[in-house]
């Protein structure tokens, strides 16, 4: 491999949902029961081999928004919001048992669309349900909110348990195939990949 392709991916969801927590099990490969909320965006690089690539990723670790910057100049005045408009992919996360949850989601996927609209290749948003150990609780069946997403959003959607390291992997290697395949990315030479290399290593085989 002698080039590294860079993908920059936005994680948003309300607070409690388990945005970090996703991450962190991806990145990491733990996870805490105690509960700490994003003040403030938090960036994590691991480098992911899939299918013989190297993708070097830019995960942000998104508080939430009030709303999707709808300009450069609202997006570069709030730290919260800084990089979101250039984003390669979003990850949409919402708690399997909370509507309210699912409703910011919603609110989020309508503002990003509106706001990204025009784009020349297709931007993957993935909707995720996390919390699946939990399913017993949930507000609604997997089924409509499945539909819901695909057939209406147009959007991927998948559930997982990042307490239980569940459908974590899948859902990265969802994200990557379809950033991949929309051309949303960077090459760089191999010096790139050595610093790669040097950052956490995430293999998907």
């Amino acid at each position: 491999m002698d080039m590294v392709e860079t993908l920059k991916v936005a994680v948003l969801g309300a607070p409690g949902v388990g945005k970090t927590a996703i991450i962190r099990q991806f990145v990491n490969h733990d996870f805490s029961e105690a509960y700490s909320p994003t003040i403030s965006q938090d960036v994590y690089r691991p480098s992911v081999i899939l299918n013989g690539a190297m993708f070097d990723v830019k995960i942000m670790d998104v508080p939430k928004l009030s709303s999707f910057p709808v300009t450069s100049s609202q997006e570069w005045s709030d730290m919260k919001c800084r990089g979101l408009r250039d984003t390669c992919a979003y990850i949409l996360v919402y708690d399997i048992c909370s509507l309210e949850s699912f409703e910011y989601v919603k609110t989020l996927r309508l503002q990003i669309m509106e706001n990204r609209a025009g784009l020349p290749n297709e931007m993957p948003i993935i909707v995720v349900g996390n919390k699946r150990d939990l399913q017993k609780h949930r507000f609604t069946s997997r089924h409509t909110v499945s539909l819901l997403v695909k057939k209406s959003w147009k959007c991927g959607y998948i559930e997982c348990s990042a307490k239980y390291n569940w459908h974590i992997v899948l859902l990265f290697k969802e994200l990557l195939l379809s950033a991949a395949a929309s051309g949303c990315k960077n090459n760089h030479s191999s010096t790139g990949l050595q610093g790669a290399l040097q950052r956490n290593s995430c293999c998907i085989m």
